[in-house]
């Protein structure tokens, strides 16, 4: 077993790529290592902004001779009279075994030649040779670049190359034109605490000879040295560290040997909104503020840099950076006032020259047909007229904080700085806090609105861009889903879930499209087709969210949602509430055993009732079964079951309180199974046609009882 190294030296490379040639290097190598049977002990993977390195343990040196069967050409084509043609001599050549150990046999397509033929293994370090160029150019990501005349591409110059088996050089050559990196054991430390170079005598030794460099090779020990010395700094100055994790993985791989750096800045600029501050330091510096503490949102006059310079220059370079951040608090204080010179209102106007989508209009257009679609949510809700005008106020100013100077210059701040403005502008305060809450949730980890104004309004936005997308025939394909299309319907979901919102989606896309399908400014022609893929999608979500966010079984998810039944899909878009609760409350008959006690009777009597034509709505037995037919007492036991369980459904359906129903339907299963299987038990097909009708009625009626809660014939299983 041994050690090999690999390590590409280069200038410094993008933080975001250093990480992403990491990943396609943990996607790539360890597969292809297992394809050639040279799996290793262990794969770390380093990455710093000057190098990217491989240290694979307990690497095989060789691989392991093996047997494997080989197909040659057909039969007919290899031997003719019974003797080898050119075509059989040269399948056995070239695997190395003689004419008579080939073998006929006979597949699907005909007779063909085999043989098992010895492969001898490859030495690791010839295979290694094959395989380091390819790992390293084949690296893919963004703004490749070539440099002096060869056309090998890469995100920076490489400038050195080490590759290492144990204390051997493997020899090794990049080809770029004139120049040419050679392998070679010689690496680089720290370009400024250790400018010479490095000669590396083991493998196994890489780490740690490069740590005495003054270069920390694994990134996740840096994040964690970055994280206790930005925390360590952060007390210094009595405060505590806004720590992103996004940002510090960036900054991790933006040096080789962090050191924390305290800076200072003026008292005045607090003044500015601490987002605004936060933004100027993480977006454009790299800096991680300081809050007075860890449940604060009050920054303090601070900043923490991360250098990868000289510690006994941390007095310099907090002093250089605190001059960079002074003026960029100085720009965002000056966006700020002058936002604030006009009131929000003020910027409504110029988002008629913002292009939402260009063939969906501008911005102005979409707020004015959000407005609508909040008014159909309104209405469904039944809102009292001051809810009506808070929505529709803050439906009119929700995106006008899109043409401010301080959102243009950070588009992150988009509804956050919305909300300042109104409270600013003198906006009633429901409003104010809907501009900010309607892009809520921004991401999985992001909460959702709490206030009614704020979540109605994000369900308009959303509502309108999905409609607007599936119109020019957008929809997310795959992994493909550029509008966010998937995370928009989540969002209209989840809050109507977690607000208990009696919103009937299912009306309100009929409506919005239709609004939609009228507006003469747009071009879609066709409702109904647009209509259907929309119900199709909110329906793809609605299962999703229920077996991802609230751990439903599969089956229970089709079987309250429509397995392929329009008019219960229907049911479950009508009434997302309800579908919700059905859905929680058969996961707990499963766990309970309630439904493996009702499920086969239930089942059974599904599948044979399909046979028949009794209308799924039909519960009264009174109408549908004539007990003058009945010619076993199993069958008036059954009706009268059903005539017991009616109220029960009834009142199900009225307070969505299945319990009622399920206790109904335990009391009728073993009476619908002396039906099928009881000393009177009846033949449900008679050879009457109308006895056969009679008692088909029977089993849709129970179906039909059922179905109040789920399609029973979707679940798999009790």
């Amino acid at each position: 077993m041994a050690t090999f190294l690999l390590e590409v030296g280069t200038e410094e490379l993008p933080a975001s790529f250093v990480q992403e040639a990491l990943a396609q290097w943990r996607d790539r190598i360890p597969t292809e290592l297992a394809e050639a049977h040279l799996t290793p002990g262990a794969i770390a993977y380093y990455g710093t902004p000057r190098r990217l390195a491989l240290l694979l343990t307990d690497l095989p040196s060789r691989q392991p001779d093996r047997e494997e069967e080989a197909k040659g050409p057909p039969a007919k084509a290899a031997f003719r009279d019974g003797q080898p043609t050119k075509a059989a001599e040269g399948f056995a050549r070239s695997k190395n075994v003689a004419v008579d150990d080939l073998e006929i046999r006979e597949t699907d397509k005909g007779a063909f030649v085999y043989v098992q033929h010895q492969i001898p293994g490859r030495a690791a370090t010839d295979l290694l040779q094959e395989w380091i160029p390819q790992w390293i150019l084949g690296l893919e990501g963004k703004r490749f670049m070539r440099w002096g005349d060869g056309d090998l591409k890469f995100p920076r110059p490489i400038r050195w190359l080490v590759t290492l088996l144990d204390d051997q050089l493997i020899p090794l050559t990049l080809e770029n034109g004139s120049e040419r990196c050679v392998s070679d054991r010689v690496s680089q430390g720290h370009r400024v605490l250790h400018p010479a170079p490095i000669t590396l005598n083991q493998a196994q030794d890489y780490a740690t000879q490069l740590r005495s460099a003054f270069v920390e090779v694994d990134s996740q020990q840096r994040q964690a040295d970055i994280r206790s010395a930005v925390a360590q700094a952060a007390q210094s100055v009595q405060g505590q560290a806004h720590m992103s994790e996004d940002l510090l993985s960036e900054v991790a791989n933006l040096v080789e040997w962090p050191t924390a750096v305290v800076g200072e800045f003026e008292p005045a600029f607090l003044e500015l909104p601490a987002e605004v501050a936060m933004m100027e330091m993480e977006s454009h510096q790299r800096y991680f503020p300081v809050l007075a503490g860890a449940a604060s949102s009050e920054l303090l006059p601070y900043f923490i840099t991360v250098s990868n310079g000289d510690p006994q220059k941390s007095a310099l370079i907090a002093e250089g950076n605190g001059r960079v951040i002074r003026a960029r608090l100085a720009d965002g204080k000056f966006f700020f006032d002058a936002d604030r010179a006009q009131p929000l209102a003020a910027f409504v106007p110029k988002l008629d020259a913002v292009t939402f989508e260009e063939r969906l209009g501008s911005m102005g257009a979409k707020v004015q047909r959000m407005g609508a679609i909040a008014e159909l949510i309104a209405s469904q809700l039944a809102l009292d007229a001051t809810a009506r005008q808070e929505l529709q106020r803050a439906a009119q100013l929700c995106k006008a904080d899109l043409v401010t100077q301080m959102v243009g210059e950070f588009p992150e701040l988009q509804g956050i700085m919305g909300e300042k403005y109104a409270r600013h502008s003198g906006e009633p305060e429901a409003v104010a806090v809907a501009i900010a809450e309607h892009y809520r949730p921004r991401g999985a980890s992001d909460s959702l609105p709490q206030t009614l104004v704020g979540q109605l309004l994000g369900m308009a936005d959303r509502l309108d861009t999905l409609v607007g997308i599936f119109s020019l025939g957008m929809l997310p394909s795959g992994s493909s889903d550029p509008f966010a299309l998937r995370r928009a319907a989540n969002a209209i979901i989840a809050v109507t879930w977690d607000a208990d919102l009696a919103i009937n989606l299912h009306e309100l896309l009929d409506q919005v499209v239709a609004a939609f399908v009228q507006n003469p400014d747009l071009t879609v022609e066709q409702a109904e087709p647009l209509r259907s893929q929309l119900q199709d999608f909110f329906k793809q979500r609605v299962q999703t969210l229920l077996q991802d966010e609230l751990t439903i079984d599969y089956d229970l998810v089709n079987a309250v949602v429509g397995d392929d039944d329009p008019a219960y899909t229907q049911r479950a878009l009508n009434d997302l509430l309800d579908t919700r609760d059905r859905a929680v409350f058969l996961q707990s008959l499963r766990q309970d055993g309630t439904l493996a006690r009702i499920y086969e009777t239930v089942n059974r009597a599904a599948r044979l009732a399909a046979q028949g034509d009794l209308a799924a709505s039909v519960l009264d037995p009174t109408t549908v079964v004539d007990t003058t037919r009945f010619q076993q007492e199993s069958e008036r036991a059954f009706v009268a079951a059903l005539q017991a369980l009616l109220p029960q459904t009834v009142a199900a359906q009225r307070d969505r309180d299945y319990r009622q129903l399920v206790s109904g339907l335990e009391a009728a299963a073993p009476i619908v199974s002396r039906f099928f299987d009881g000393p009177d038990s009846v033949l449900v097909m008679d050879k009457d046609a109308a006895i056969q009708q009679n008692r088909l009625n029977l089993l849709g009626l129970l179906r039909n009882h059922a179905r109040v809660l789920a399609e029973f014939g979707a679940i798999v299983k009790g």
